[in-house]
């Protein structure tokens, strides 16, 4: 059913429903939202108007007529006659509807019907129209005429459909061609062009966010127009008149992505950039000590001992955090401050724990080393067996010295090794045990059961990190691996032009490093070694006999001459089977590269350490004359 439309039988004569006044303002109340939730069925009369065509929407009312003509639609007789054009009626703020005629009388024509009004534009003649019976309709409110309208001037362009009534508001459509078809009933021939028609046409759905009095004015303004654009004849909306909204834009999704992604990309560059100069800012003031506590102990005795292990090359604010760790100090604040830039060596030392940061300086920067822990300092020449000299004084060979540093009282427990541990360690423990490296394997391996046979594998240096903890093979492990890491750097592997393997190298810089005062005489030493062995003659060196005496004297003699050891060489031919002290780089390089001479003999003729070469023997007992000239040597001498 659509408006206009009733089964009510009080409607006019022209079959038109009876406007009351509850009617009108059921119409004006509920046009907004009747419009918003239109039904499909009325929205398919809606379309955009043609161009060069006034911007209007209405419902379009066909004829079942022929194609090209128009006229009213067979059994609905429009309430207004064809001559009279009906006037809308605005209703009031008051809700009250002003009471006026539906229609215009004109006077009859001469036929006895009433004369249609039509504008000057060209119309179509009508169809003839089957007689609708007329019922009766319920009283109607008194009439009043509408003043006359200005004729619109006609158009020779093209026909224009005849004005159509409508109960709300009148409306001039363009009708479309007819389709070609025949139908038995008129009303059904329309609903089947009208769907033909906008069968193509998109209808979007009225947009419900638009004000209703915004659209309702829209209307207003657009009605009036077609009418007569210079005249305000009180019209106003009726249902169907609802604008049909613009296509919607389509958002720049893309655009706000981008956007967003910008925005996303500024806010992490920015917390990235506060974080980091935050974290600069901190780790700069934290350097400079700036949060450091200033906290400092005031008990020099301390109370308990503690063992700090120091890396080498730490600053002072290293050792001041090892120092709190350790609970030593109070603050690494109070250290730096108390060690006042003086220098400090790393290392193992035994300290006593919440002493003053001054107290904790004077221990580690003693000169005596006292506080020091597994420090052993290996000069050049140095046995691992201790000797006793002429003069009666004793010098600490290697395993004491190990044993010395390593020994320390902990809090009333007794830590490090003893000499006899080493010994055992050294005599019985396997090469490999004992880190041995490969060229002296098998000279070790072959006097098992001797604890000399790894003299000379241990280099002299200062071993600053010595661990009392560590068992007597470990300690022996990591000073012979060491030592022969030194030895191969200094040449002993890839320089040797000896002529001798790398062990018997390292067994002759031995001696030489026994036999010379003076750097400078080194290479002409190796050299005599060289030439002696060369002429398979004895080498005769008082340092290979005194390697086994229980005093050590530079004047040999007597039953000294006669030991039967195989470190004697005036008693065997060739090398001592093991070197008999540790060698330092000078005495190395100068066995690795010997001077070049036809030397035979040396002797030392003061106490200064001036040495004589000589080629020949007469040569030789003159420079020894001059030793006994000296009181150097008495042996030999008239």
């Amino acid at each position: 059913m659509r408006d206009g439309e009733s089964d009510d039988p009080s409607t006019e004569s022209g079959g038109e429903p009876a406007v009351t006044d509850e009617r009108r303002r059921t119409r004006h109340r509920d046009q907004g939202r009747r419009a918003e939730g239109m039904d499909p069925e009325r929205l398919r009369y809606f379309t955009q108007p043609a161009e060069g065509t006034p911007h209007t929407r209405h419902r379009r009312r066909r004829s079942a007529q022929a194609p090209g003509t128009t006229g009213p639609i067979p059994g609905l007789t429009p309430a207004t006659p064809p001559g009279q054009r009906a006037t809308p009626v605005r209703i009031p703020p008051g809700g009250q509807i002003p009471q006026q005629p539906r229609t215009r009388p004109v006077p009859p024509a001469a036929d006895g019907q009433t004369e249609a009004r039509t504008t000057p534009r060209a119309s179509r003649p009508a169809e003839p129209q089957p007689p609708q019976p007329a019922e009766p309709h319920a009283s109607r409110p008194a009439e009043r005429q509408s003043p006359p309208r200005r004729p619109v001037p006609p158009r020779e362009d093209r026909p224009v459909a005849e004005a159509e009534t409508d109960t709300d508001f009148i409306v001039e459509r363009r009708p479309a061609p007819a389709p070609d078809r025949r139908v038995d009933d008129p009303r059904d021939a329309d609903d089947f062009r009208d769907a033909d028609d906008f069968r193509d046409v998109e209808v979007p759905e009225p947009s419900s966010a638009q004000p209703r009095r915004l659209r309702a004015a829209r209307a207003d303004t657009e009605v009036r127009a077609l009418h007569d654009p210079g005249e305000d004849d009180g019209w106003w909306p009726g249902v169907d008149d609802v604008e049909e909204p613009a296509a919607p834009r389509r958002p720049r999704r893309r655009s706000r992505e981008k956007q967003k992604q910008r925005r996303a990309v500024v806010a992490v560059a920015v917390v990235f950039m506060l974080a980091l100069v935050g974290g600069i800012g901190y780790f700069g003031l934290k350097t400079l000590g700036v949060f450091d506590s200033r906290k400092d102990y005031t008990n020099a005795a301390g109370t308990s001992d503690v063992i700090v292990d120091i890396p080498d090359n730490s600053t002072l604010a290293d050792f001041g955090r090892i120092l709190v760790d350790a609970d030593v100090v109070g603050s690494v604040r109070a250290f730096v401050e108390a060690a006042d830039g003086r220098p400090i060596s790393g290392g193992i030392y035994k300290l006593r724990t919440q002493i003053p940061a001054s107290t904790a300086v004077e221990m580690l920067t003693d000169e005596s080393a006292t506080h020091r822990v597994g420090r052993v300092v290996v000069p050049p020449g140095l046995q691992l067996d201790s000797k006793t000299g002429i003069d009666g004084k004793v010098t600490p060979g290697i395993f004491q010295r190990i044993q010395d540093a390593t020994t320390v009282d902990v809090n009333g427990r007794s830590e490090g090794v003893t000499v006899t541990q080493l010994e055992e360690a050294a005599a019985n423990s396997t090469p490999e045990e004992l880190g041995v490296p490969s060229w002296a394997k098998e000279a070790v391996e072959s006097m098992t059961g001797d604890h000399r046979r790894i003299e000379g594998l241990i280099a002299p240096a200062t071993w600053e990190r010595v661990e009392p903890q560590d068992s007597p093979v470990q300690i022996l492990h990591d000073m012979i691996a060491k030592s022969a890491t030194m030895f191969e750097s200094w040449g002993l592997l890839d320089k040797n032009n000896s002529g001798l393997q790398p062990y018997e190298t390292l067994v002759a810089a031995s001696i030489v490093e026994r036999e010379v005062r003076h750097e400078e005489d080194a290479p002409k030493v190796a050299r005599v070694i060289r030439n002696r062995l060369d002429r398979d003659q004895k080498l005769e060196m008082d340092s290979t006999q005194n390697y086994t005496a229980d005093v050590t004297n530079i004047d040999v003699h007597g039953d000294a001459y006669k030991a039967d050891t195989e470190w004697n060489t005036y008693r065997y031919k060739g090398l001592p089977p093991t070197p008999i002290a540790s060698v330092g780089m000078p005495a190395l390089e100068a066995m690795l590269d010997p001077a070049p001479g036809r030397w035979l003999y040396f002797v030392t003729v003061d106490t200064a350490g001036t040495t004589r070469f000589a080629d020949t023997f007469e040569e030789h007992k003159r420079n020894r004359e001059e030793a006994c000239d000296n009181k150097l040597v008495s042996t030999g001498c008239q």
